[in-house]
C-alpha cells in the first residue's frame, strides 16, 4: 500500500466531475487501499478519489463508528432527510480552513462495494454529513462552497 498525494484548493482536479467506475478491477481495489491508507495518516475520516488526483465515483469513510471503514463506488444518495443540522466542517484538501456547513441530517446511500456488490447504507449524523462532504467531492463541490456566511 501506498500514501497518496492530497491535492489541495486551486487545484483543477478538485473542482471537476469524477466519472462512474465501468469496472471495478484489481486497480480499483489497490486505489481503495491506497485512499484508506492516506485518510488514515492525514489523518482524516474521509477522502475520495478527486482528492488525490483520481477522477472515479470512488470515496473511502471512517468516523471511527460501528460501520468501519466504508468504501464507496459509484454512490448515489437516495434519500435526504427533512431535518438538517449546522456543524463546523473542515477538509483535508482544504488545510486549516474550517467553516459551519448547513446538510441534511439523515441520508441513505447506495453504492458497489469492493467486490462489485450493490448495498445500501443508512446513515445519520456524523457519519451521514461525511458521506454527504466525500460525495460533493465527487461532483467538483469543495464544504466551501456551501459554508455559511459569518455573522
Amino acid at each position: 500500500m501506498a500514501i497518496l498525494n492530497i491535492r489541495t484548493v486551486g487545484d483543477p482536479v478538485l473542482r471537476t466531475k469524477a466519472k462512474e467506475v465501468q469496472e471495478i478491477t484489481d486497480k480499483t481495489r489497490e486505489l481503495l487501499d491506497n485512499m484508506a491508507e492516506t485518510m488514515y495518516a492525514a489523518p482524516g475520516v474521509g477522502l475520495a478519489a478527486p482528492q488525490v488526483g483520481i477522477l472515479q465515483r470512488i470515496a473511502v469513510i471512517d468516523v471511527e463508528d460501528e460501520h468501519g471503514l466504508i468504501e464507496l463506488i459509484n454512490p448515489v444518495i437516495t434519500e435526504y432527510s427533512q431535518e438538517k443540522n449546522i456543524v463546523e466542517e473542515g477538509c483535508l484538501s482544504i488545510p486549516g480552513k474550517s467553516a459551519k456547513v448547513i446538510r441534511p441530517a439523515r441520508v441513505t446511500v447506495k453504492a458497489l462495494n469492493r467486490e462489485g456488490k450493490e448495498f445500501e447504507l443508512k446513515a445519520e449524523g456524523y457519519l451521514a454529513r461525511a458521506i454527504q462532504h466525500e460525495l460533493d467531492h465527487l461532483d467538483g463541490i469543495l464544504f466551501t462552497d456551501k459554508a455559511l456566511a459569518e455573522e
